[in-house]
């Protein structure tokens, strides 16, 4: 059977903080120009793609731990 590959964990973990990050950013940004209504719906995505960037960093600690074994 083949080997599959190792998912890049690394680079999606990256890119989620990166996207919070810019969500994040975009929140402030629209605060500044009054547009209240839409501040609690980005700053939601930003702690989504921060929360998920989280569990991708677990899920590669375990996935790296279980191939050690």
């Amino acid at each position: 059977m083949k080997q599959m590959k190792q998912v890049p964990f690394a680079t999606v973990c990256a890119g989620l903080v990166a996207l919070g990050t810019v969500f994040g950013l975009f929140t402030l940004q629209l605060r500044a120009d009054g547009y209240e209504q839409y501040v609690q719906y980005m700053a939601f995505a930003s702690v989504m793609m921060y929360f998920t960037a989280a569990m991708t960093g677990v899920t590669w600690f375990r996935a790296r731990r279980t191939d050690s074994d």
